[in-house]
Parts: C-alpha cells; structure tokens; sequence
C-alpha cells in the first residue's frame, strides 16, 4: 500500500508542481492563472466540442508514445521521433490524393500505412546500425536525423510535393470525404481508436511476450543479454524500426483524419511534448493513455485561453517544460530516498 502511494506520489507531485508554478508566471505578468486554468478546463475537456477535439489531438500523441515506449524499455533513445513523424506524415500526404482517385478507401488507407512506416523505420536506421554495430551514443544521432529529416520534409513539401494549383507551399489536400470516417455523429475519427489499440498491443507485447522480454532484457542489461544468447544488433535494430514505424503511423493518422494537407515549415515536435508523459506514466501503455488525454486537454484548451487572455499560444511548452524540470527533480529525491534506506 505505502509503495503504491509512493508511485502515485512520484505521478501527481511534478504535475501538480507544474501547474502552480506555470500559476505563478501567469500571475507575474499580469494574467490569472484560475482563469487560465478555468478556460482550459471548459474548452478542452467540458465542452461537447472541446472534449471532442482533445480525443481527436490524442490520436498522433499516443502513436509516438507507443513508440517511444518500446525504445525506452529496450534501453534506447528515440529522440527522432519528430522527424520520423514529419516525414512520414508528408510522404501520405503526397500519396493519398493521387491514390483515391483510383482506389477505395481501404486500399488508399493500408498504403498509405505501408509507405508511413516503411519511411519512418528507414530514417530510423542510420542511428540504429550506428548503435547496434559501432555503440555509438543513439541520442545524438537520432537527434540529428531529426533535424534533417525536418529539413528533408519541408524541402518535399516545397518543390516535388508542392501543389501547383495553390500560392501557398503546401501538398495537394485530401478531400474530406476521403480521409477517415466519423463515430457516429462526433468529429471523432476511427484513427483514434486505431491508436488507444497500438498502445494496448505495445503494452502486451512488452509485459507479456518473449518479444517484449528480450526486448527489455537488452534494455535494462546488455552483458546479460549477451551472455544469453540474444542477438543485441538485431534487437537494437527492430527495436528502433518498430519505435519509428509507430511514430510514422501517428504521421499518417494525423494526415488522413483531420489535416489532409501538410504545409511547409509544419512541425508541432509531438514527439518532444510526449516524452514526459511517457515517463511519468513509467512505460506503462495505459498511463499513458490517461496522461496523453491529459496533455490534449491541455492542449486544446490552452488554445482557447491563449485567444481569450492574450496568452502567447506556446505557454503549453512552458508547462511541459516545468512538468520535465518538476518530473526529473522528483526521480532525483526518490533516487536519493531510495539509496539511503537501501544502506
């Protein structure tokens, strides 16, 4: 009972703290902070609409998360997720348009699927085989194939993709009736349940598959994983394909269910804003649901009061920004606790 306390404690503490002092910042530039507050919770979760659109914003954010999930339990870092993502998500666009002029939904749907894991596992592979082969550091590396593949993308959607039949640079749009489907009478697409299922699957294959277990063994002990018998190269390798396939996936869904278009200089770095919430959840696939609801909350409803207080519209990031300072903090005090009960 007093651990499972304790694992709420080391949850609820960075948030809360998050939210008091992201309060106080607001307070010393003049803005009140329960108004703020007031408006996020009306907009983004009390509002028949706004609850609406946090669900829909979820869909992409828990793709990344289920990706992020299963490389940080096998031990490595994806922090290229967002280029993963971007390039992905223009690749669909790109192909989608063409493609359901000549082919039923479904077909359009499963290839665009096909090409936004298959571009986002490829751009995954570099850092990988340098990790895998030469043990080289992953988070530089990835970091910096996200970085172009960011660059990469906007030069996609500027030259080859780029729709001549508009002035702004931007990929030809899919119409409406050829992007996902609505559950019943909300704006909700099916995309969304297609991600709460990747984040469920994840969560199975690593809690209860060999998958999973090798997975995780590698992560938490490479010399035992070695002496084991496990193919570490192999494993580093699927593990990031498959972490960046899932961030792809999230490309694709955010195209083909609410964007239909991707315009130059477009990059919302989910990728960046989700990390914490995978680690306050501690790699757990339904934590993460519920903070990624959270988060979407807060991000829908940030938007509103943003408008309605004069709030610059990126005081979400300071947040997330407090919520990782708040949550590293906690971790070091739990740490520090830990150590000297142990001795």
């Amino acid at each position: 009972m007093a651990e499972a306390l304790l694992r709420l404690m080391r949850i609820l503490v960075p948030v809360v703290l998050a939210l008091i002092v992201g309060g106080l910042i607001l307070l010393a530039f003049g803005k009140d902070p329960l108004a703020y507050y007031g408006y996020v919770v009306k907009r983004g979760l009390l509002s028949g609409t706004g609850l609406q659109s946090s669900i829909t914003r979820m869909a992409p954010l828990l793709l990344i998360a289920a990706g992020l999930i299963v490389a940080f339990r096998a031990g490595l870092w994806n922090l290229g997720v967002d280029g993963q993502f971007l390039l992905a998500a223009v690749c669909v666009a790109a192909l989608a348009p063409p493609l359901a002029r000549y082919l039923p939904s479904a077909l359009v749907f499963l290839a665009c699927f096909l090409v936004a894991v298959l571009v986002s596992a490829s751009w995954s592979f570099i850092p990988a085989y340098l990790k895998a082969r030469h043990g080289i550091n992953e988070i530089i590396s990835s970091l910096m194939m996200s970085f172009l593949g960011v660059s990469l993308a906007n030069v996609l959607v500027k030259i080859p993709f780029s729709d001549p039949s508009t002035t702004v640079p931007q990929t030809e749009t899919l119409a409406v009736a050829d992007r996902f489907s609505r559950l019943g009478d909300t704006t909700i697409h099916w995309g969304v349940l297609l991600a709460v299922f990747a984040v469920i699957a994840v969560h199975y294959v690593m809690e209860r598959t060999s998958l999973g277990l090798r997975l995780q063994i590698v992560g938490s002990n490479p010399r035992a994983a070695k002496h084991a018998g496990l193919n570490l190269e192999l494993l580093t390798i699927v593990a990031f394909a498959v972490s960046a396939g899932l961030a792809g996936l999230g490309g694709a869904v955010e195209v083909l269910g609410v964007r239909g278009t991707i315009q130059a200089d477009w990059n919302p770095a989910y990728g960046i804003l989700v990390i914490p919430l995978v680690f306050l959840a501690r790699y757990n696939g339904y934590g993460v649901i519920g903070f990624v609801f959270f988060f979407a909350v807060l991000m829908i409803g940030g938007e509103s009061a943003a408008r309605r207080l004069a709030v610059p519209h990126y005081f979400v990031l300071v947040l997330v920004a407090l919520l990782m300072l708040f949550l590293a903090l906690t971790e070091f005090l739990d740490q520090n606790w830990r150590r000297r009960k142990a001795g």
